[in-house]
């Protein structure tokens, strides 16, 4: 593969200074956070709080602490010690218009050419499919690569409406083999009441031998110019990471299905006083009896997109759904989006819902796959929260997946130690692009993004 790549940047990029501040170090400063999660307060002293945590982990960590920084200073973001206030909340600059936006795309280093990818293409796709397996998200030990199956990728970037133009990569001019990737679909989102169209952000993926050409933040500007030339100014997007600003930090948390095979991928692990045959009886997932949901069918999807719209609004950020989009999120596929509904007479009262995303087991000789379930959106009407996920896990289980992976927004921290669930090691923090918004609690976000 590196006789088809340009020649790597060999000049050093020049480091940062990672001195803690204040003569505290990063541990210090993670436990502390994970103190305040733990609590679930919705004291918005304890989320300022946290926020300057988040703040100063980002200021601490060699990791943190990159050029990446000085080019979010120059995007329409809030800056990490600006302090938002619900008096604050809206556009950063709300004059823009589309005449004064770039027709050109920006220009890429040397040996590099953008490509619009059409995801429903087959070949494409693959060539989507490969990128992200081997250079995508990993966990900070490099023991796990999520693996986003085609198939999925077509289920989340076809959204109705999707425009194909926000779908970008960077491709070697010589051998055409793609480098770089990020993706754009349109989406309604309520901030703090207000109705917003916006563009979500996805998939940033740059090839590993290629991460100091400077890609990601081209690709960044590039989608930016293409939504903004749809006269959309907003952005809503994850990641991993903490760059400005952070408006809600969510916690994962994880849930064994098959405990013996997640220690032998060394995804959990047995304490001294733990044997894996106890472990296995602890974590055994039981048959829900007086079983009260079914998987949705067809018939179910105006019923279901009510009671999700009617329950989203108890949000301080959420996906503002059409009828189609629940069409197509929602309805069943097999190894891609399951969702269960119960129905009284006709209508749908509660559903729970979780999308498939495995993940690759780096470097393991007894297991190369981890089959994970995660948790999408879950509504509780006749039966309680708990008994709801009860469901799901039971579900999930019989879908011969080996973890329930949930975030601990919307309702779904109130439940987890009754579950069985253990706290991650990973935190997602959400971002919004042109607009402000104060700190948020996690249990105050109704949005999940795949």
């Amino acid at each position: 593969m590196e006789d088809n790549l340009p020649d790597s940047q060999t000049s050093k990029e020049k480091e940062e200074d990672s001195t803690p501040v204040n003569g505290e170090d990063t541990e210090s400063l993670s436990s502390s956070l994970s103190n305040l999660r733990i609590s679930d307060s919705n004291d918005h002293k304890t989320e300022e709080l946290r926020q300057k945590i988040l703040q100063r982990i980002s200021l601490t960590h060699p990791n943190l602490q990159t050029i990446e920084h000085k080019f979010w200073d120059t995007q329409l973001v809030s800056k990490l010690d600006d302090v938002v206030t619900s008096n604050d909340c809206g556009p950063i600059n709300p004059n823009q218009c589309v005449e004064d936006i770039r027709k050109d795309p920006y220009p890429l280093p040397s040996g590099f050419e953008w490509v619009v990818l059409d995801i429903t293409n087959e070949e494409e796709r693959t060539q989507v499919y490969t990128l992200l397996n081997e250079n995508y998200v990993e966990d900070g030990d490099s023991l796990f690569r999520f693996d986003y199956k085609p198939g999925f990728l077509l289920w989340a970037l076809t959204t109705p409406n999707y425009k194909k133009e926000w779908q970008i990569g960077v491709r070697v001019s010589s051998s055409k083999l793609l480098v770089g990737y990020i993706t754009g679909i349109p989406v309604t989102v309520n901030v703090m009441g207000k109705n917003i169209k916006a563009a979500e952000i996805n998939f940033l993926c740059i090839h590993k031998k290629l991460r100091t050409k400077r890609l990601a933040p081209v690709l960044i500007k590039e989608i930016t110019r293409r939504v903004n030339l749809c006269g959309i100014w907003q952005a809503v997007y994850t990641a991993g990471i903490v760059i400005p600003k952070p408006i809600a930090s969510c916690r994962y948390w994880h849930r064994p299905l098959d405990i013996k095979k997640l220690i032998a991928a060394r995804f959990s692990g047995v304490g001294k006083r733990m044997t894996i045959s106890r472990a296995v009886r602890i974590y055994k997932v039981n048959e829900v009896e007086n079983n009260e949901m079914r998987p949705m069918e067809k018939k179910d999807v105006s019923s279901l997109y009510k009671l999700l719209k009617d329950h989203l609004t108890l949000f301080k950020l959420y996906q503002v759904f059409t009828q189609d989009e629940v069409h197509h999120l929602f309805l069943p596929q097999e190894d891609i989006i399951h969702t269960y509904v119960k129905s009284v007479n006709g209508n749908v009262t509660d559903m729970c819902s979780f999308y498939s995303l495995p993940s690759s087991v780096i470097n393991n000789p007894k297991v190369d796959k981890i089959r994970a379930a995660y948790s999408f959106y879950n509504v509780a009407g006749t039966m309680t929260y708990k008994r709801l996920l009860e469901h799901a896990l039971f579900f999930a289980k019989q879908k011969e997946y080996d973890v329930f992976n949930s975030l601990d927004l919307m309702q779904n921290r109130h439940v987890f130690e009754d579950l069985k669930f253990g706290m991650g090691d990973g935190d997602l923090h959400y971002y919004m692009f042109n607009y402000r918004v104060p700190p948020l609690n996690s249990s105050e976000i109704g949005i999940v993004l795949l």
